[in-house]
């Protein structure tokens, strides 16, 4: 952990503030001692954020998870605005230790995080990041699987936050969900996926910018955060049009807390697959 406390006070002195080193994925299947991350918890990979900025949370995990229960394994996968690397690290762990991650993010303050992310937890050799908008990436190969959160609100939905960060990952700054459709399909390969997350109430924007890209939305579901409450956020399969000759399949929900504020079974097991353990609050018993 040495490691990891210089270089969380490395980036507390450049950005002169509180930088916090939360659990992306859990100890389970490690071939070293487990991290801990500020709660003490044991932790596989961690990731350093800061602890007023944009942070991680349920729209990530399941947005990796989504990619990795409607793609094969694969060789190396593409993350279009990947921040601070959260949905990329996550589908990167899924894939498993052979596996590339290919991404690309232009706000300066999750670029810089992205960095330290990657060499902390020893994945420098194992992603190829670059510094730009996702709007002119034009990497000349393909891949066979691409992933993507994109902001959720066009900046006309509400008042954009002073914090570049924040603002950059939640309102639609440099692009919005249609630009990242057209930088999947440019970077997707025949026969691949692209997975990507959207605000529920916001679903049909989502649906007609992957159609306009040239793509066909083969599954999507819902996400309710709570038991009683309504969906949240959408989570989308799509692949090529012309490979895509079935109607789209809205599968049931995914709940990710019971009314009681217990995790859901699923969301239990969606832990799980990222190497956490189940515990009273996470659905174990």
């Amino acid at each position: 952990m040495d490691h990891w406390q210089e270089e969380r006070l490395r980036l507390e002195q450049e950005f002169g503030e509180r930088i916090t080193l939360d659990a992306l994925t859990g100890p389970n299947g490690l071939d070293r001692e487990p991290w801990r991350d500020d709660a003490g918890g044991e932790a596989g990979w961690l990731i350093a954020q800061r602890k007023k900025g944009h942070r991680h949370s349920a729209d990530d995990v399941l947005t990796a998870w989504y990619a990795l229960q409607v793609s094969p394994r694969v060789t190396e996968h593409l993350d279009l605005g990947t921040g601070i690397g959260t949905v990329g690290l996550l589908t990167l762990w899924g894939m498993g230790p052979a596996a590339r991650l290919t991404c690309v993010e232009a706000q300066a303050i999750s670029y810089r995080l992205l960095q330290s992310n990657l060499d902390a937890n020893g994945l420098r050799a194992r992603v190829d990041c670059s510094h730009g908008d996702l709007r002119d990436l034009a990497l000349g190969k393909a891949f066979p699987l691409v992933t993507g959160s994109p902001p959720y609100f066009p900046t006309s939905a509400g008042v954009v936050p002073q914090d570049s960060q924040k603002a950059h990952a939640r309102f639609e700054l440099r692009g919005d969900v249609s630009d990242y459709a057209k930088a999947a399909v440019k970077h997707l390969a025949p026969g691949g996926w692209f997975v990507l997350c959207f605000p529920t109430p916001q679903k049909q924007r989502a649906l007609d910018g992957i159609a306009a890209a040239g793509l066909a939305t083969v599954k999507l579901r819902d996400v309710i955060p709570r038991e009683t409450l309504p969906a949240l956020f959408t989570l989308f399969a799509s692949r090529h049009r012309d490979e895509v000759d079935q109607p789209m399949i809205v599968e049931e929900p995914l709940v990710v807390r019971e009314e009681s504020g217990r995790l859901s079974a699923e969301m239990a097991s969606v832990r799980r697959g990222f190497g956490f353990s189940d515990s009273a609050a996470h659905g174990g018993h």
